[in-house]
C-alpha cells in the first residue's frame, strides 16, 4: 500500500481548519472577557456558555475516537456483540443522573472543578490524594485516544502512526493553551459535525458492498462468525452488571463533565445540556454499531484485506477504519478518516483541559501558592498543559498498555472518587477521617482484586472467579461492591470519629483534622480552640 496523498491533504486541511477555529475562539474569549477573571474564562468560559455550544461540547467530550472505534469493535467481536455494548446507554444514563442530582449542588456553591467540594469537606491533604486518580485517568485517556488515531492513520493513509500522534498532540495542545474552554467548545462544534456527517456518508457504501451479507440476516442467523447481536451467558451476568454500573456511576466524577455544566449561565441550562447530551451520546453510537455489524457480516477474503480476518490477526480494535478503507470507495473512506480524527481531537482537548484545570486551581492555587495572582495561576495552567500533553504523547508512542492503564485509573475513579464526591455533596456529616479510611479501603480492595490486562493476579478471588488461558477473571461485580464498601467506610468512620471526640472518649488533642460536624457538633470550634489554647487559624490549617 502506497502513501495516500489525497487523504494526507484532506487531513491537513481538517487540522488547519480545527486550529484556525481554536485560535479564533481564543480571540473571541478575550473580547467577551469584560469583568471576568482570566482564569474563570479559561476554566469555565466565564460561566457564559450558551445551550447550543454547551450541548455540542458536552456530547463531543464523550464521543471520542475510542468511543466510535470501541463501539464498532464490541459489536464485531463474536465473544461480545450488541448485547455487550453498554457505553451508549451507560453514558446517556450517567449524564441524566448528573443533571438530576449533581448539577444543582455543584452550581449552588459556584464550584470551579470537581475537586472543590472534596477539598472543602476533607481538607487539602485528602484533596491532593483524591486528585491522583482523575489526573492519571485524564492523562492516560489523552494518550489512549492519540494511540487510537495513530493506528487509524496507519491503516488508511499508510503513514507512520508516530507522526500522526505528534501532529495531533501539538495542535490540540496549542489551541487549548491559547483559548481554554472557549477554544475547546468551539472546535467541538466542528468536530462533532465532522463525525456525524462523515460516518453516515460511509455507511451506505459499506452496507451494499458485495463482500457483505445483509446485517439483518446475520443478526437473526448464524453467519461464519456468528450473530452480531451476541449473548450474555448466565455466568457473565455479574460482570455485565458491574461494567454497566461502572459506566453509569463511574462516568460522573470527572472534570470533563463538570467543566461543561459549571460553564453555563444558569442551573436550568446546565440540566438541559446534561439531558440532551445524554441523548446525543446514544444517537452518535448508531453509525459505529452499523459499521461493527457490517464487519461481522463481511467475508474478508473477498476484499483486498484478505485472510486471516481482523479477529484472527488481532486487529479487531481497528474494524472501523478497516471497514472504511476496504469496503468503501477511496474518496468516501477519506470522509471516515475525518470522523476518526475529529472524534479523537474532541476528547483529547477535553482531557488535557481538565487535567490542567484541576492542577492549576486545586493544587497550585489552593496548596502550593495560596497568594498566587490570576496571571500566575493561568501560567501554571498553561505549563501543566505542556507537561501533561508531552507525557501523554510519550505514553501513546511507547506504551502498549495505555488503554489498560486508563481502565485501571477509571476503576479507581469509580471505586474511590465517586463515593467521596457523593459524601461531600449529600452527607455533610462526613469528615477527613472517614475520607482517609474510605480511600485506603477502596484502594486496597481494588488492587487486591487484580487486573488481568496488566498481568496483576488477584489476591482476593470472589465467589465467581474463572481461570481462562492462564489468567484469572473476576465474574463477580467486585468494582461496584468495592465502591459501596468505600461509601460505607466513609460514613461509618466519620460518625465514629465524631462520636469519639465529642464525647471525650479520645483526647481532643488527637483531633488533628478538627471535626466540625455541622449542626450536630456538641462543642463549637471556638470553644475547642480555647480548650487547646491554639490560635484560631491553627485548626483551620491542620489538615491543609
Amino acid at each position: 500500500m502506497s502513501l495516500n496523498i489525497p487523504g494526507l491533504v484532506s487531513l491537513s486541511v481538517f487540522f488547519t481548519l480545527t486550529l484556525a477555529a481554536g485560535i479564533w475562539a481564543a480571540w473571541k474569549s478575550k473580547k467577551v472577557q469584560q469583568n471576568r477573571s482570566p482564569t474563570e474564562m479559561a476554566l469555565v468560559g466565564g460561566r457564559n456558555i450558551n445551550v447550543f455550544l454547551g450541548l455540542f461540547t458536552a456530547t463531543a467530550t464523550w464521543v471520542g475516537g475510542a468511543y466510535i472505534n470501541g463501539t464498532a469493535e464490541v459489536v464485531y467481536l463474536p465473544s461480545k456483540g450488541l448485547l455487550w455494548l453498554q457505553a451508549p446507554v451507560g453514558f446517556a444514563l450517567s449524564l441524566v443522573i448528573g443533571g438530576l442530582f449533581f448539577v444543582n449542588p455543584m452550581r449552588s456553591k459556584k464550584y470551579v472543578t470537581v475537586m472543590d467540594p472534596l477539598q472543602e469537606t476533607y481538607g487539602n491533604l485528602m484533596g491532593s490524594l483524591l486528585f491522583i486518580p482523575p489526573l492519571l485517568g485524564e492523562v492516560f485517556w489523552f494518550a489512549a485516544i492519540l494511540a487510537s488515531l495513530g493506528a487509524t492513520m496507519k491503516v488508511i493513509l499508510d503513514i507512520g502512526g508516530s507522526l500522526a500522534i505528534i501532529i495531533s498532540a501539538c495542535i490540540v495542545t496549542l489551541y487549548t493553551l491559547l483559548g481554554g474552554l472557549y477554544s475547546v467548545a468551539y472546535t467541538d462544534v466542528i468536530q462533532l459535525a465532522f463525525i456525524t456527517l462523515s460516518l453516515w456518508i460511509c455507511i451506505p457504501f459499506a452496507l451494499v458492498n458485495s463482500a457483505t451479507e445483509s446485517i439483518y440476516y446475520t443478526a437473526t442467523h448464524q453467519s461464519h462468525q456468528g450473530s452480531w447481536i451476541g449473548r450474555i451467558a448466565k455466568q457473565d451476568v455479574g460482570r455485565w452488571l458491574d461494567d454497566f454500573f461502572y459506566l453509569v456511576l463511574g462516568s460522573i466524577p470527572w472534570q470533563t463533565y463538570f467543566q461543561r455544566v459549571l460553564s453555563t449561565a444558569s442551573t436550568g441550562q446546565a440540566r438541559l445540556i446534561s439531558y440532551l447530551s445524554g441523548l446525543g451520546c446514544f444517537l452518535m453510537a448508531i453509525p459505529s454499531v452499523l459499521i461493527g455489524a457490517v464487519a461481522a457480516s463481511t467475508d474478508w477474503n473477498q476484499t483486498s484485506y484478505g485472510l486471516p480476518s481482523p479477529l484472527e490477526r488481532g486487529e479487531s480494535a481497528m474494524v472501523l477504519p478497516l471497514v472504511l478503507h476496504y469496503l468503501c470507495p477511496a474518496y468516501i473512506s477519506l470522509a471516515g478518516l475525518g470522523a476518526v480524527a475529529a472524534a479523537t481531537m474532541s476528547s483529547a482537548d477535553s482531557a488535557l483541559l481538565s487535567a490542567s484545570s484541576m492542577f492549576a486551581h486545586n493544587i497550585y492555587r489552593k496548596i502550593l501558592r495560596k497568594q498566587a495572582t490570576e496571571e500566575e495561576v493561568l501560567w501554571a495552567m498553561r505549563t501543566s498543559m505542556l507537561v501533561f500533553g508531552a507525557g501523554a504523547t510519550g505514553l501513546a508512542l511507547h506504551s502498549r498498555s495505555v488503554y489498560d492503564l486508563w481502565f485501571l485509573s477509571g476503576d479507581l475513579v469509580y471505586t474511590l472518587l465517586f463515593p467521596q464526591l457523593c459524601c461531600a455533596l449529600f452527607a455533610p456529616c462526613t469528615n477527613t477521617y472517614g475520607s482517609a479510611a474510605g480511600f485506603l479501603v477502596g484502594l486496597l480492595l481494588r488492587l487486591l482484586a487484580g487486573e488481568p490486562a496488566l498481568s496483576i493476579p488477584p489476591t482476593i478471588c470472589y465467589s465467581a472467579c474463572s481461570l481462562v488461558n492462564g489468567t484469572y477473571s473476576q465474574l463477580f461485580p467486585f468494582k461496584t461492591v468495592t465502591m459501596l464498601l468505600t461509601l460505607g467506610t466513609i460514613i461509618t468512620v466519620s460518625y465514629l470519629a465524631e462520636l469519639l471526640f465529642q464525647r471525650n472518649l479520645l483526647p481532643r488533642r488527637w483531633d488533628v483534622c478538627s471535626i466540625r460536624g455541622g449542626p450536630s457538633t456538641l462543642i463549637p470550634l471556638q470553644q475547642m480552640e480555647k480548650q487547646m489554647d491554639l490560635p484560631s487559624v491553627a485548626l483551620e490549617d491542620k489538615c491543609d
